[in-house]
């Protein structure tokens, strides 16, 4: 199933997307998909539903975040060897985790407001992992099965905050729109292998982003099962995990980093494409 929640802030209802790519709405079924929609038991029941039977959603709507409440998100740094070469920094033996704040969290499409002041703001098509199940100290064998989906996320990041005001990340991270996820919570029974997934991103027309999931340093099931040492994973939660070179920062010979006005857009194949457009500071666009 493609689960998403569709419509203006605040009022924001759940849907799913159907065989022939049409939104359907489920609020008959559930006033919003939240965290305790995602274990196996319920995403069984929604996907006995007829989508045929739902009614189809007509014309251009707001893909709204995919969760209606995300408890946190963990984030991955460095998970592609090429990306922390043209980063200038070394492999990680562990995986290197950062987070990103929920009040970054925003749809799809919304639009991505520059901090005041921002100079360095980059982007980064990420694969995100939603946890379905609860878990705390799981395996590595049975991590996947805690997964209930996964998404596109544009980890976006301000790199003068993240690397040359003091020290840790999230401060560059979590900035205020700097997380879209979605369009949609693609389940995992649709994605076999999330090791094999083709991802890019584009900025102005112009491919700065080409890569695949099998490069990664560490796999999804290893970042679950590490995530879940160190904190429970919960329902709703989700892992960013990394991703592949070609954002602003390893540019050569300068780099480039996001203005206002700027477009992007980016995708993972078989979970959908996200397009942004870049503001300058304007709090209205992150309160309206």
């Amino acid at each position: 199933m493609k689960l998403l929640r569709f419509g203006p802030k605040g009022n924001e209802k759940p849907g799913l997307i159907d065989a022939k790519g049409v939104l359907r709405d489920l609020s008959a079924h559930l006033p919003d998909l939240t965290s305790a929609h995602l274990g196996r038991a319920a995403l069984d029941k929604l996907a006995s539903i007829d989508p045929a039977q739902l009614p189809a959603v007509e014309g251009p709507v707001r893909m709204a975040p995919i969760v209606a409440d995300i408890g946190k998100m963990i984030c991955v740094g460095l998970n592609y060897s090429d990306h922390a070469a043209e980063s200038g920094m070394a492999v990680p033996a562990e995986p290197v985790l950062f987070t990103k704040a929920t009040s970054a969290i925003i749809g799809c499409n919304d639009a991505v407001v520059l901090p005041r002041d921002s100079v360095k703001s980059d982007w980064e098509v990420e694969l995100g992992v939603v946890i379905g199940t609860r878990a705390r100290y799981v395996d590595e064998a049975s991590a996947l099965d805690y997964v209930a989906g996964y998404c596109v996320v544009n980890d976006l990041s301000e790199r003068e905050y993240q690397l040359e005001r003091g020290g840790q990340w999230d401060k560059g991270k979590g900035c205020d729109t700097f997380g879209p996820v979605g369009p949609w919570l693609v389940t995992a029974d649709e994605v076999p292998d999330p090791q094999n997934l083709d991802m890019w991103l584009e900025v102005n027309g112009k491919r700065y982003q080409n890569g695949n999931t099998r490069t990664m340093v560490f796999t999804v099931a290893h970042l679950v099962s590490y995530i879940s040492r160190f904190m429970t994973l919960n329902p709703g939660d989700v892992i960013s995990t990394g991703t592949p070179p070609g954002v602003g920062l390893g540019q050569k010979p300068d780099p480039v980093y996001l203005r206002a006005g700027d477009r992007m857009a980016l995708g993972i194949a078989g979970l959908g494409q996200q397009n942004q457009t870049v503001h300058a500071w304007n709090p209205e666009l992150i309160d309206g």
